[in-house]
């Protein structure tokens, strides 16, 4: 087993964040899974100023209608496990105060004996932005740069000291400190992204749109570092957004990781040949409830070890 597996935990308005989360956690960590994952949804505008990932007419799925708190979701779930590890796909970092992210991501890091993967986007909602990002759309780049910095900054050794746009500091003693360096990951789909990615993060966090596809940004990536003089080696997370369904997908015109759980199996495989690391799965839209994601996440669990992935 070389392939590291995960589930993300539920978040959506269907799902009852005090009682499901907990359950959930606990049970994906007793099927075997290596980590737990939360996204972020700030609001859903209604109506929609954009279409989802800002693609005209592409509709927001109802249930963005009420995404709990990635950090208070991945609390919750610390509180009742013991090894997986804790990660976000993605936080949308310059939605945040840089300086009250790198604190609270180094308490859940302390808390949790050091199990936080701190997985950041830029984002791409113009009315997430407006409602709670300190700094305007256009600037997103450069906030999340001085995201980036703060953390190295803040989880560093004492005294802190750091000089941005938004985050002032003289110098400071700030804790608790995480219990490990916490890896930053990015989403990086652009080559400027990209560029950020091999000189400032510890991984990348593409999602699952197909072998080839991946293959080649996978390849543009490792070609990127070699140039820029890389010499650590980058983690990869895969996300993926199955679209279950118990009986199976027919059709030649069938996407990656949708259908049956042999399909998504059949889909892992393929990707998992890439020699990515960590493939996680993000099944919450397309099962009834709690319980039946429990199922769903069990079974492709042993389908895809015995699969050998």
């Amino acid at each position: 087993m070389t392939t590291r597996l995960g589930l993300t935990l539920p978040q959506m308005k269907q799902y009852d964040l005090g009682r499901d989360v907990p359950d959930v956690a606990r049970a994906a960590e007793a099927i075997g899974y290596d980590s737990l994952w939360v996204f972020e949804r700030a609001l859903f505008p209604d109506p929609p100023t954009q279409g989802l990932y800002g693609i005209e007419g592409l509709a927001w799925p109802e249930g963005y209608r009420g995404v709990a708190d990635p950090l208070v979701t991945l609390t919750l779930a610390a509180a009742v496990t013991e090894r997986a590890e804790l990660g976000t796909s993605v936080l949308v970092a310059p939605l945040h105060v840089p300086f009250q992210l790198a604190k609270a991501l180094a308490s859940l890091d302390a808390a949790s004996g050091g199990r936080v993967v701190a997985g950041f986007g830029s984002g791409w909602s113009l009315d997430e932005y407006a409602a709670a990002s300190p700094r305007p759309f256009e600037e997103r780049g450069q906030a999340l740069d001085e995201v980036i910095g703060v953390c190295r900054a803040v989880w560093g050794p004492d005294p802190v000291v750091y000089d941005g746009t938004l985050t002032k500091i003289a110098s400071a003693a700030v804790g608790p400190k995480p219990a490990r360096p916490i890896p930053i990951l990015l989403a990086a789909n652009t080559g400027k992204a990209r560029r950020r990615l091999v000189d400032h993060a510890d991984g990348w966090m593409p999602i699952g749109m197909g072998v080839e596809q991946l293959a080649s940004q996978w390849t543009q990536l490792q070609d990127l570092a070699a140039e820029r003089g890389r010499t650590e080696p980058l983690r990869t997370v895969l996300r993926t957004n199955p679209q279950y369904t118990a009986k199976g997908y027919e059709g030649a015109n069938r996407q990656p990781f949708q259908g049956s759980v042999d399909q998504l199996v059949e889909d892992l495989v393929a990707h998992a040949e890439l020699g990515l690391g960590e493939i996680f799965f993000d099944l919450q839209s397309s099962v009834r409830d709690a319980q039946e994601l429990k199922d769903v996440a069990a079974e492709l669990y042993e389908a895809a070890r015995a699969a050998g992935v």
